[in-house]
């Protein structure tokens, strides 16, 4: 897929390797749904300390597995009204649908609100200007607070709009700053991706099977 986009010639295969994606991907499901219920099936049948979370891990994903691949509760289409199984199993008001509204958006929420005061305190233990780095990361850390806080929006009333904390948080920080840094560090990863997985093919790298090398 990486040679693909360096020739026009080569888009084929592109497309091929896609395919060849989309197979391996349905299989690696079913391989990783199948140790998920067998890694926690043994630990509540052996009563492992913690098993009460495994056994909600199970019911989860057994429930979330029956109703998306049964589309209960999935509303008929307009184009096939005679086929109940048409409709998306994200539609409203699917099982699905009502999962992730109720269930996950809500979780997701609540972990994120019970985030932010570990990072808080997190921050003001390492936000100290010992060194140059540690003084950028405070500087950029308190302009981006007042850029998203309305106490920020006072503040910048003299000088406009065009020189507010909004402004720099929005135009300058994450557009430019942390764009730029994002683009980096993801780069770095796909190479890091591309070496281990060849090294994984060549069977240089066994550790996944439980070896040291």
């Amino acid at each position: 897929m990486v040679v693909s986009f360096f020739s026009p010639r080569l888009e084929w295969m592109s497309a091929v390797v896609e395919s060849w994606f989309l197979i391996l991907a349905a299989i690696a499901m079913l391989l990783g749904g199948a140790n998920l219920f067998m890694h926690h099936s043994n630990l509540i049948y052996n009563q492992k300390p913690g098993w009460g979370y495994s056994a909600l891990t199970l019911a989860g994903f057994l429930v979330t597995l029956v109703a998306g691949l049964l589309k209960l509760g999935v509303p008929l289409t307009p184009q096939f009204p005679e086929y109940a199984w048409a409709g998306s199993f994200e539609d409203q008001p699917g099982v699905i649908w009502w999962l992730y509204e109720y269930i996950i958006k809500p979780s997701t929420s609540t972990m994120f609100a019970l985030l932010s005061f570990f990072v808080a305190s997190a921050a003001f233990r390492a936000f100290r200007a010992k060194s140059t780095e540690a003084a950028l990361l405070l500087v950029t850390a308190l302009v981006v607070l007042l850029g998203r806080s309305y106490a920020g929006t006072i503040l910048s009333a003299p000088v406009g709009d065009a020189y507010s904390f909004a402004a720099l948080t929005d135009f300058v920080i994450m557009s430019v700053i942390n764009t730029s840094g994002q683009r980096a560090i993801v780069i770095g990863i796909a190479l890091g991706v591309a070496a281990t997985s060849l090294r994984i093919l060549l069977g240089m790298d066994r550790s996944y099977l439980g070896a040291d090398e």
